[in-house]
């Protein structure tokens, strides 16, 4: 038998190890590349894709590849605690179909029967563990948004020999990961769409409001009117109007030329601010200008209105305060009734003294069948009557102090006896408010005023 030299075997096996060697680093930079392929792919859909549901369908397709696993199954959990199987990946169709199943069943019991007292992940776990066939290894990694679980990513082998190493690991941790970012991404994208979509309808509203706000004050015979409202958002909750009684015969000029023509004079305050208090403002001043052509007393205008309004504001869970008066020119008298709103304050020139021009009665909304007061006034030449919402007492300070009735009361007062025409006592009102409430004013209630006076 001949016998090989062993200088000869030496360099027999040295050239089989460098090949070896050669194979095993030419493999290992395949599946590198072929893993640095696939990420590469999920981050372009992450770029390119708009569609949130194609980037997630990616998701277990990539999680399978890159741990080589047999199946991957993207599970997504809502801010109310609900799961849902997003997406579910096997290349084998029959056995995506037993997993599919599985899973869901699994998904509609913990819905249905789920334990506050018990953590989600332990029962998806706790459940496909129990429900899958014992030969199928299953591996997770949480989807964290803000390190909130919202959802999960499960992979499924049946390889007797697959091994969760370090780096499988790693891989569908950042398969997750580039999920999370796609999810948030979406979220961000849709919420902002949704505010774009809520500004957009509130500078309709902002706009119909502003139209259907007397746009100038009318002009009365033996009177004159200055008016100023200011929103807290753009969309307000205070009301005040100007009704000629006979409107629906003449045009306004029409009324205004006309001194035997009583005019309404109106405020009013939705409970609330925004859209909704916006929208309760603007079916006041239609149902209420409707029943002014009834001509009705005061008393009677208001109880026709909350019987009229009281079901919407009920199921709006909103209430209006509401000032209704009448003045006469031909009499220089003012009728008036009061529902729960602040009572406008008269400065009466004759006897050099603030009145309280109010009546009992609830806020519109309240009751389906309240009823309210009627009550009148002689006016003479000089009398001045201020009427305001809240908004303008209960602006505060950066102490917290209120600008209160009584500051309201001595400005009327003061400028009453200056004779100061009502456009000048509104001006120099807003002016002290904005001092007295100074840089840290937000605005956080509607202001409105009317100042009427007996020429």
């Amino acid at each position: 038998m001949a016998i090989t030299p062993p200088g000869k075997i030496t360099a027999q096996t040295d050239t089989t190890l460098v090949s070896a060697l050669k194979e095993l680093v030419s493999g290992l930079y395949r599946e590198q590349n072929k893993v640095q392929n696939l990420l590469s792919s999920l981050g372009f859909a992450l770029r390119s894709f708009k569609n949130i549901d194609q980037v997630l369908e990616l998701a277990p397709l990539m999680a399978a590849r890159v741990t080589e696993a047999d199946s991957a199954a993207l599970l997504l959990f809502s801010k109310q605690g609900q799961i849902t199987l997003e997406h579910l990946y096997d290349n084998n169709s029959e056995r995506s179909q037993e997993i599919r199943q599985t899973i869901e069943k699994i998904i509609n019991q913990i819905n249905h029967e789920k334990s506050e007292s018990i953590e989600i992940t332990t029962l998806l776990d706790g459940n496909l563990k129990q429900s899958l066939d014992p030969r199928v290894r299953l591996y997770s990694t949480p989807i964290l948004i803000d390190n909130i679980q919202r959802g999960r990513i499960y992979i499924f082998s049946r390889d007797s020999n697959y091994v969760w190493t370090q780096t499988r690991r790693k891989l569908l941790h950042l398969i997750a990961d580039q999920s999370a970012v796609a999810i948030a991404n979406h979220e961000l994208t849709m919420d902002l769409r949704s505010r774009v979509r809520q500004d957009k309808e509130m500078e309709i509203a902002s706009e119909i409001q502003r139209r259907l706000l007397p746009p100038q004050c009318p002009t009365i015979k033996g009177i004159k009117i200055a008016a100023r409202c200011r929103t807290a958002d753009r969309v307000g909750g205070d009301y005040y109007d100007f009704i000629p009684t006979d409107y629906d015969q003449h045009s306004q000029e029409e009324s205004e030329a006309n001194p035997k023509v009583p005019w309404s004079i109106v405020i009013g305050d939705v409970m609330g601010k925004g859209l909704s208090a916006g929208l309760i403002m603007t079916m006041t001043r239609g149902m209420l200008r409707a029943e002014v052509l009834n001509r009705h007393s005061p008393a009677k205008v208001l109880q026709h209105l909350n019987q009229v309004m009281y079901a919407d504001l009920e199921t709006a869970h909103r209430f209006v305060t509401l000032f209704y008066s009448e003045y006469d020119p031909s009499s220089s008298t003012l009728r008036y009734s009061n529902a729960a709103h602040n009572p406008p304050l008269m400065w009466h020139a004759k006897t050099q003294q603030i009145l309280h021009l109010d009546t009992n009665g609830v806020v519109i909304g309240l009751e389906p069948y309240s009823q309210y007061e009627d009550a009148k006034i002689k006016l003479s030449v000089g009398d001045t009557i201020l009427y305001y919402t809240d908004g303008i007492t209960e602006a505060a300070n950066r102490h917290g102090d209120r600008f209160e009735e009584d500051n309201l009361i001595s400005i009327l007062e003061f400028n009453a006896k200056q004779g100061c025409q009502p456009q000048e006592i509104l001006d120099t009102l807003f002016e002290r408010i904005d001092s007295f409430t100074g840089m840290t004013n937000q605005n956080t209630d509607d202001m409105t005023v009317v100042v009427v006076q007996i020429e």
